[in-house]
Formats: C-alpha cells, sequence, structure tokens
C-alpha cells in the first residue's frame, strides 16, 4: 500500500468528518421506510405466488425450477434482513429488531442476532487479519499465514481453492443454518433467544413440512437440495466480490476509518437490475463508510463520495461483476500456488 494510498496525516482527521457533513447535508443519510415497503410487499408476492404454483404443481419433477425461484426470494429477504441489522429501514432500534427477526429467522432460517453480531465484526475490522470473521472461513485460506497452517486435506484444498470456491459457495445456506442453530444452543449474549428459537423451529418445520407433504421423498431431498445450494450460492456470490482479493491488512497497518473502509472495499459496476439482485451490496464502499445508510441512497452516495475520494488521493475501486470475481479467485489462486511452493520447498 503507497503513501499516496495513505494519505497525508494532516488529512486524516478531519477528512471523513467533512465527508459526513457532505452526505448528510445531501439528505441522504434519511431514512426511505415506503421504499422497503414496497420492496418487501413485491419479495413476499412473488413467494406467494411461488406457494401457489408449489401446490398446484404438486409431485413434480418441475418443482427443482420452484426451488430455484424461492432460493433467490429468500435471498432477497436475507438482503432486507441485513439493512435491518444496520438499521437502514427505520429510526427505531426495536423496529428494525422485529423486522429482521421475521426476515432472518422466520423466513430465510438464520440467527439475526447471531449474524448482527457477526456482521457488525466485520464492518469495525474488514479485511483485517485475525480480527474480520469473513477472513475465518474454513477451509479457506486468505492469507499466506493461513495456508501455511493447513496439512493433508486442508493442504490439497488449498491448492485447488481457487477452482472450489464456487462449489463450496453451494453449502453456504447450510453452513448459515448450522452456525444460527449452534448460536441458538450455546453462545452466550445473545439477545432474544428464546424469541429466536422459536422463530428458527417454526421456520424449519414448515419448510419441510410443506415439501415432504407435497412431494415425494425423492422430490423433497433434490427440492431441498437445489434449494439450499443455489441460496449459498447466490448470497455468496454476491457477497464474495465485496472484498475478495482486496488489501489485506494487518493490526500494524495505521489506517484512519476512511482510508481503512474504503481501501480494503470494491464496488460493482451495474445499472439498476444490478442494484435489486446483489441488494444494493455492489455500493461496497458507500456502504462501509455509512452502514446505516439506506440502500435506496447509495446509488446517489456514490458519485459525491467517488469524487471526495478523488480529491483526496484515495484509490476508490471498481469493477465489473466478471471482473470482481476473477480477482478475487486470482487472490485464492495465489494463495494456494504460494502454499504449494511452500510444501515443495
Amino acid at each position: 500500500m503507497s503513501n499516496a494510498d495513505l494519505g497525508a496525516r494532516s488529512d486524516r482527521g478531519s477528512a471523513y468528518a467533512e465527508l459526513s457533513r457532505l452526505v448528510r447535508g445531501a439528505g441522504l443519510l434519511d431514512r426511505r421506510p415506503w421504499r422497503y415497503a414496497t420492496r418487501i410487499a413485491f419479495v413476499l408476492g412473488c413467494l406467494g405466488v411461488l406457494g401457489v404454483v408449489f401446490v398446484r404443481l404438486g409431485p413434480s419433477w418441475w418443482q427443482t425450477a420452484v426451488a430455484a425461484a424461492v432460493a433467490m426470494f429468500l435471498g432477497q429477504l436475507a438482503f432486507v434482513g441485513h439493512d435491518a441489522g444496520h438499521r437502514q429501514i427505520f429510526r427505531s432500534r426495536r423496529a428494525n429488531e422485529v423486522l429482521g427477526l421475521v426476515c432472518a429467522n422466520l423466513l430465510t432460517g438464520i440467527s439475526y442476532g447471531w449474524w448482527v453480531d457477526k456482521h457488525n465484526r466485520h464492518h469495525a475490522h474488514p479485511n483485517t487479519e485475525g480480527r474480520d470473521p469473513d477472513l475465518m472461513v474454513a477451509p479457506l485460506s486468505f492469507t499466506p499465514g493461513q495456508a501455511a497452517t493447513q496439512r493433508g486435506l486442508g493442504a490439497l484444498f488449498v491448492r485447488h481453492q481457487a477452482a472450489l470456491f464456487f462449489p463450496l459457495l453451494m453449502a453456504e445456506g447450510v453452513h448459515l443454518h448450522g452456525a444460527s442453530v449452534r448460536a441458538i444452543i450455546s453462545r452466550p449474549g445473545l439477545r432474544h433467544r428464546p424469541v429466536e428459537a422459536g422463530l428458527l423451529v417454526l421456520h424449519f418445520a414448515a419448510y419441510l413440512g410443506a415439501v415432504f407433504l407435497v412431494l415425494s421423498v425423492p422430490q423433497a431431498i433434490v427440492f431441498v437440495l437445489v434449494n439450499q445450494a443455489l441460496f449459498g450460492l447466490y448470497l455468496g456470490s454476491s457477497f464474495a466480490p465485496n472484498h475478495k482479493g482486496m488489501p489485506i491488512l494487518t493490526e500494524a497497518d495505521d489506517l484512519d476509518y476512511l482510508r481503512r473502509q474504503v481501501l480494503t472495499s470494491r464496488n460493482v459496476r451495474g445499472g439498476r437490475l444490478l442494484d435489486a439482485l446483489l441488494g444494493g451490496l455492489n455500493y461496497q464502499i458507500e456502504h462501509h463508510l455509512f452502514p446505516s445508510m439506506p440502500r435506496p441512497n447509495l446509488r446517489h452516495a456514490q458519485p459525491l463520495i467517488r469524487q471526495f475520494c478523488a480529491e483526496h488521493g484515495i484509490a476508490y475501486h471498481e469493477t465489473t461483476l466478471i471482473q470482481s470475481w476473477a480477482q478475487g479467485l486470482a487472490h485464492l489462486r495465489a494463495i494456494g500456488t504460494g502454499a504449494t511452493h511452500r510444501g515443495d520447498g
């Protein structure tokens, strides 16, 4: 990371405060609850239509198409839960929590409290070795130090982790469900544990009950496998472009908040359709700088923030979706190749 990226020290204390005044003055932190209400109603309406199609189709292998469509709309609900976790939707903490619990625990089967805690730690220490939980995702290795600790099958996986990355994402949905159940059972300090547990039970009972009541056992198993694999792939493919392949920091890196958030994040260019598909996460730089900024405002904040970074000599990284995946895979491949070379030596 160059000195130009780090910027002058005299600028570092005041730059974020100046940017915050510009953003707040432009009204970009104002809540947009009606925009969210429209989006939630649309997603729930689509899921309702898919529910009717599911029942009308009955025992049919065409239900795999329904499973794929349901995966996408469940992902959209997960994005709403993400926004509620950042208090983007309502000013009231309680209102955001209620919506988050419904979208996460009840509708998608993910513990809201567990995920918010994990995600807040990521925001506080993005791409920071030993601090960012998103860099501690077994069996992947994101740093040479992580790769060096792998042995046996772990080392073999690291050598081929770039090729295995997207297939591995198909297990992400199951991982999120499993981690949520473990958090409900044993994680200390989890807020609303009884409520979260009850909503998770309702989710799994309704989901599995409907699938196994309507479909034959083989069809039900295939439905669940397709649905969960594509749910995990969709979420993972939406989150992966944000930081993978961007600079990884250590505790020794002396960066202020503004540069820590911008230099470790990547934006993905695209129109409104991509904005909707990625839940606004393609504006990752803006989101990391202002986590409570409502999703509909991110695209309006981008020109202001990009210009501000240019004026202050801060690298602002933006690319296409395909290029973002390619950069992330190139990083995983480089780590795997380095691990192979150490092993051969």
